[in-house]
């Protein structure tokens, strides 16, 4: 895969500071990079979430008799926590393609350019989506809905997120292995 993208990656704007360069060399790797350690602090605290949501989820009948106390615990926002680096990684994101555009690094720029977008461009797509199943867990937990209920929209939040944290590292592998 990597060879069948890396034909075309010269730019045709003789007008363009980068031309002959492969694209990798006008990426904004610093912010590719801030990015892949947003998401992956995400990916840790959606996982948080998750164990906190299964261990209450067990201990609710547990909370139902009487006479018994499970102890004052502080439960820390771990959903919410990670909707923000969620938005923070979209906002890095956004800002990325700030970057490219500035140095003059558009779509249709080359084939190279195209793919970059395309791909950074479904990854966000993506985790829009993954985003939504985050802050529905949050109304399902706001609402008060049983805690065995939000246990499986965390639990299949969780998953997808986890699975876009690994998307985005591969992603990025591919873009440095095309170097």
């Amino acid at each position: 895969m990597v060879h069948a993208i890396r034909q075309g990656w010269i730019l045709r704007d003789p007008g363009s500071a980068v031309i002959g360069a492969a694209f990798p060399n006008y990426l904004p790797w610093t912010l590719f990079g801030v990015n892949t350690l947003i998401l992956l602090l995400s990916s840790f605290t959606i996982e948080r979430a998750r164990r906190d949501i299964t261990r209450q989820a067990a201990l609710a009948p547990v909370k139902n008799i009487p006479g018994v106390s499970l102890g004052d615990e502080r439960m820390l926002p771990w959903l919410e926590i990670t909707a923000g680096l969620g938005l923070l990684f979209l906002a890095g994101q956004y800002w990325a393609w700030q970057q490219l555009q500035a140095r003059g690094v558009y779509l249709a720029t080359t084939s190279g350019s195209s793919v970059v977008y395309l791909v950074t461009g479904m990854h966000a797509f993506h985790l829009v989506g993954g985003l939504g199943a985050i802050f529905y867990a949050i109304a399902y937990a706001v609402l008060g809905k049983p805690v065995e209920a939000q246990r499986i929209l965390v639990d299949v939040s969780a998953w997808f997120w986890h699975f876009l944290t690994a998307l985005w590292v591969y992603v990025l592998a591919l873009l440095v292995l095309a170097r």
